[in-house]
């Protein structure tokens, strides 16, 4: 075995896997299948083992493979990392930042954990998009955020190799009109028996825990609608379409932009806002200002 590794074929072996093929991998790196198929050959020869398996005409990682590409990604986020950060050097504009949103947060929180961004020195020309946290999982794995604001990970977040940073935990409100709220206000929380409530996502942990926090209460909402646009959701509670739970931190400016009230703060049952990054110490001066700012505040 070489004592040396070879970082291309190792470069070429972690595309392989990140794209599941060696067929999509060529169409990348513009090199034939063969002879991208030569080039994992030498490296499978160097660790001494197969780093693939065949499965239903699909490429797995075999144990070997998982350990290695683990590392490679590590060593290649960090990469190209570095490449960004040299390109937005060379350019000396605006220092370019990606972020994706889970649809699910609530765009006060989104805004206020983006806000410290705005006291850089540097001019920041920021990209915000907002999706379904596995989507945008993915495409921070593929570089096309610099980081993703989330208050969930995904079902298979361990196989991802990132690290998610705790940005801010609230404690949840429960919102309604005024009138609701005057109305259930006498006797609650046995008042919610059978109320409307509007949800983002039922598969959101502290919709999870809101709904346990009920059952311990012995009462059961009406659930009528899950909208998972965190803006669209505090349209219908202000047009008395039902109760919508928001984070108790933004809750004056929830009441003054859509003109409800909080009806109570649900002491226990919180939302966490995580920061999810490719590496654990990311190299992206936007990235680390916003990680200086609420993680080590």
């Amino acid at each position: 075995m070489s004592t040396r590794l070879n970082l291309k074929h190792l470069h070429y072996f972690w595309l392989i896997a990140r794209e599941g093929s060696i067929a999509k991998a060529s169409e990348l790196l513009d090199l034939t299948p063969q002879t991208l198929s030569g080039q994992l050959s030498s490296l499978e020869n160097h660790f001494g083992q197969p780093l693939f398996r065949r499965e239903n005409r699909s490429l797995k990682l075999t144990e070997k493979g998982q350990w290695a590409f683990h590392y490679a990604e590590q060593i290649f986020a960090l990469t190209e990392e570095m490449q960004a950060g040299i390109e937005d050097f060379e350019r000396k504009g605006p220092l370019k930042l990606k972020v994706g949103i889970a649809a699910s947060i609530h765009k006060l929180i989104a805004y206020q954990l983006l806000e410290p961004l705005t006291q850089l020195e540097r001019p920041l020309n920021l990209r915000c998009h907002s999706g379904q946290i596995a989507a945008l999982v993915h495409g921070l794995k593929k570089q096309e955020y610099d980081l993703v604001l989330t208050d969930q990970l995904p079902d298979d977040y361990s196989t991802w190799n990132m690290t998610a940073h705790t940005l801010l935990t609230t404690p949840l409100g429960l919102f309604a009109t005024p009138e609701k709220v005057h109305q259930l206000q006498a006797g609650f929380p046995q008042s919610l028996q059978g109320e409307p409530l509007l949800a983002t996502s039922f598969s959101t942990p502290y919709f999870q825990h809101l709904m346990l926090w009920f059952q311990k209460q012995g009462v059961t909402p009406h659930l009528v609608a899950e909208i998972d646009d965190s803006a669209l959701i505090k349209v219908f509670g202000s047009q008395g379409k039902g109760i919508f739970a928001a984070p108790h931190a933004i809750g004056d400016e929830v009441c003054r932009q859509y003109g409800v009230e909080e009806l109570a703060v649900i002491e226990g049952v919180e939302d966490t806002l995580l920061a999810l990054t490719r590496t654990p110490d990311p190299q992206h001066l936007g990235v680390r200002e916003l990680l200086r700012a609420w993680v080590h505040s």
